[in-house]
């Protein structure tokens, strides 16, 4: 339990990083085909679907590389 949660720090920790310095590496997200945007009077609505079975099928290839 230890060891993951010092990936999953040291993971958070790296986006953070990326985000800080280099915020073009992320300026895909949110603007792909499937990505919902709703906007009206009141306000605004995102979903971003696309984007979020990117990041899975990414995270699922990285995780199962580790494990074996």
């Amino acid at each position: 339990m230890a060891k993951w949660l010092m990936i999953a720090g040291v993971t958070i920790l790296t986006v953070g990083v990326l985000l800080q310095y280099a915020p073009w590496l992320f300026g895909w997200f949110g603007k792909l085909p499937g990505d919902l945007r709703i906007e009206t009077a009141n306000g605004k609505i995102f979903i971003p679907i696309s984007s979020m079975l990117i990041i899975s099928i990414a995270l699922t290839l990285i995780i199962n590389l580790f494990r074996r």
